[in-house]
């Protein structure tokens, strides 16, 4: 009786282990799936083309004394170009020129003897580097470099252009800035930026009735609003992968 019931064991488990191997031999086998895995929903990274509208703000300058006039408040409007570097989920680096046309600016000065100074600046330029803190699609910097005025300056007496010559040109300088940029739809975004531009002091060698009048100030103040179109944006819709 036990060795029967012993048999009867041992084929029941044989019986159950080879059904179970036919069970698995009929199920298909399915892999787990990987782990989806969501990108940045935004990336700065890349170049970037636009444009720009804003005023311009010169401070009042003097030669020793003698007031110059200037339109201190003008109209300015351009084009910037650049790359930003997301070197993390919260900072951004990049490198950006920008020109910007300059409407209206004539500063003139009328000096004893009939000598009339006049600058017509056409626009202002610069190429500077910036740091950013970024939020998603939002991003605030600060920027600094070099800067370029575009003079056309002359000197008149009795309406008549003669020969000038000045210490410096007052043409090359330097700039800093900070701003706003965001993000408001994919390759798209919008900036507000406040520039300080300084082209440091120059002063008359020639001719000699104006030498003794000493030297003047050249800086910029400017504020604009400005749009950029963003190329390798990644769009927040597909940054899957």
């Amino acid at each position: 009786m036990n060795k029967f019931l012993l048999a009867t064991a041992v084929a029941v488990a044989a019986f159950g282990a080879t059904a179970e191997a036919a069970d698995l031999g009929a199920r298909p086998y399915y892999k787990q799936p990987a782990p989806v895995y969501a990108a940045p929903l935004y990336n700065w990274t890349g170049f970037y083309l636009g444009g720009h509208l804003g005023g311009v703000f010169a401070d009042n300058n003097t030669f020793n004394g003698l007031a110059l006039s200037d339109s201190s408040a003008r109209f300015m409007g351009g084009v910037q170009a650049g790359y930003d570097w997301q070197l993390s989920p919260m900072w951004v680096i990049g490198l950006e020129g920008q020109y910007s046309w300059v409407g209206g600016h004539q500063l003139n000065a009328i000096f004893p003897g009939g000598y009339v100074y006049n600058n017509n600046q056409r626009g202002i330029a610069s190429v500077t580097g910036r740091v950013g803190y970024t939020w998603g699609p939002g991003l605030i910097y600060v920027k600094g470099g070099y800067a370029y005025s575009d003079n056309n300056e002359k000197v008149t007496l009795g309406g008549v252009a003669i020969p000038f010559a000045l210490s410096d040109s007052h043409q090359n300088g330097w700039t800093v800035g900070a701003g706003a940029e965001y993000m408001f739809a994919p390759n798209w975004s919008a900036k507000v930026e406040y520039q300080y531009y300084d082209f440091g002091d120059s002063r008359f060698t020639g001719p000699a009735a104006l030498v003794p009048f000493g030297s003047f100030h050249n800086d910029e103040h400017t504020v604009k609003a400005g749009i950029n179109y963003r190329f390798n944006f990644a769009n927040p819709m597909a940054a899957r992968y």
